[in-house]
């Protein structure tokens, strides 16, 4: 994976920044960031199972498996009864990343430049827990646990359908960026939302909340 927005540690320094703003109520300010302007080359087609070894050599482990490289579409969460459309986030004019509608409290968006869900490498899915006026499409995100499920309608017509590892909350002054978004070899994602209190002095709240989970 191509890890968001790249694989050195200061573009994945910033894009932590622009997540832990853009998820959040006051989404008029968003952290600066340098992605590529290049589309990021999907991975070659890995086999889902190994095939059979011949006689006297070791048997090889499964490859990872992931699915080829195909827009999302919706995102479906029964559990806490999310139904939602996607919309790509990328750089703007002006150098930062495009939110999504603040007016729009059902919509998620994902990282465009990154892998998409499904594919090999780690996918990154953030969402508004609320906005000035009323709860958004994460409220209840921090409700989901260990082994459920959840599934995403991609353009290519099929359906990803991942499973929750775990749901944790980190301080923004203490973010783990390379757990988060670490590249590797499965087809992983993360849904991401602020939580914690809301300060109201910074127009932010303290946490984020984190679903780390993989493909099914």
């Amino acid at each position: 994976m191509t890890t968001p927005p790249s694989d050195t540690a200061r573009a994945k320094s910033r894009f932590r920044a622009w997540v832990l703003v853009m998820t959040c109520v006051a989404l008029t300010v968003l952290a600066m960031t340098v992605f590529s302007d290049d589309e990021p080359t999907p991975p070659p087609a890995r086999s889902a199972t190994a095939s059979t070894p011949p006689a006297g050599q070791p048997a090889r482990h499964p490859a990872p498996k992931h699915l080829p490289r195909s827009k999302p579409v919706r995102l479906l969460i029964p559990k806490i009864s999310v139904d939602a459309p996607f919309t790509e986030l990328a750089i703007g004019r002006t150098g930062q990343l495009d939110p999504p509608p603040a007016d729009n409290t059902n919509l998620v968006g994902w990282f465009a430049k990154g892998p998409t869900p499904g594919e090999a490498g780690t996918s990154v899915v953030a969402g508004h827990v609320d906005t000035a006026t009323s709860p958004a499409v994460f409220a209840d995100l921090a409700d989901l646990k260990k082994g459920e499920v959840f599934r995403i309608k991609r353009a290519d017509r099929r359906t990803a359908t991942f499973v929750v590892d775990s749901v944790e909350s980190f301080a923004k002054d203490d973010f783990p960026d390379q757990r988060v978004y670490a590249d590797t070899p499965q087809a992983q994602i993360r849904l991401i939302t602020c939580a914690g209190d809301y300060d109201r002095a910074a127009k932010d709240y303290t946490d984020n909340l984190v679903v780390f989970a993989h493909l099914k």
